[in-house]
């Protein structure tokens, strides 16, 4: 039987994960993965936003004004989020060893891991939802400094590929 529940973003766990250490990619998230803890809870996330993108080509016959097919065409997978604890995390597991000073010679990898959004609601904890993107890099990096408000930094990013799954 599908969720049919409604969710508040407190209701929401984010955790990071990487199904394959044994790549270079993999192998650096796994190791900034465990070194923050973030296989447990990335804390202190507000505002995460995830896109997915299917771009669809219409087919028009000569002499028709309505497409006679539609084709699906690439998915694009993308979102962001902002976070109210700086401490170099994001920003290593956008840069991978170039985050490092003095950055390595040579070509960096950078690190590649999946992300694990839970969704529970207290008063039914036996439901849920779980969103997992699969592939993720980490594309842009921003720091905010204001002046009478909290500090946050925020990460755009991409995923190869989205699941879902339900219980209850």
């Amino acid at each position: 039987m599908p969720n049919t529940n409604v969710f508040r973003g407190s209701d929401a766990s984010l955790v990071l994960a990487v199904d394959d250490n044994s790549t270079v990619e993999g192998g650096l998230a796994d190791a900034l993965i465990n070194e923050y803890d973030f296989s447990n809870i990335v804390g202190r996330l507000r505002n995460v936003s995830i896109r997915i993108e299917n771009e669809i080509k219409p087919f028009h016959e000569v002499g028709k004004r309505f497409a006679t097919e539609l084709r699906p065409g690439n998915i694009n997978i993308y979102g962001t989020a902002e976070r109210a604890h700086v401490n170099g995390a994001l920003i290593r597991l956008l840069l991978g060893d170039g985050a490092q000073s003095p950055p390595p010679q040579g070509v960096m990898a950078q690190p590649s891991f999946n992300m694990v959004l839970n969704l529970k609601n207290p008063s039914i904890p036996e439901n849920g939802s779980t969103l997992t993107l699969f592939g993720v890099k980490f594309e842009q990096w921003n720091f905010s400094l204001p002046e009478d408000d909290f500090v946050l930094e925020g990460v755009t990013f991409r995923a190869i590929r989205v699941g879902t799954n339900e219980s209850g």
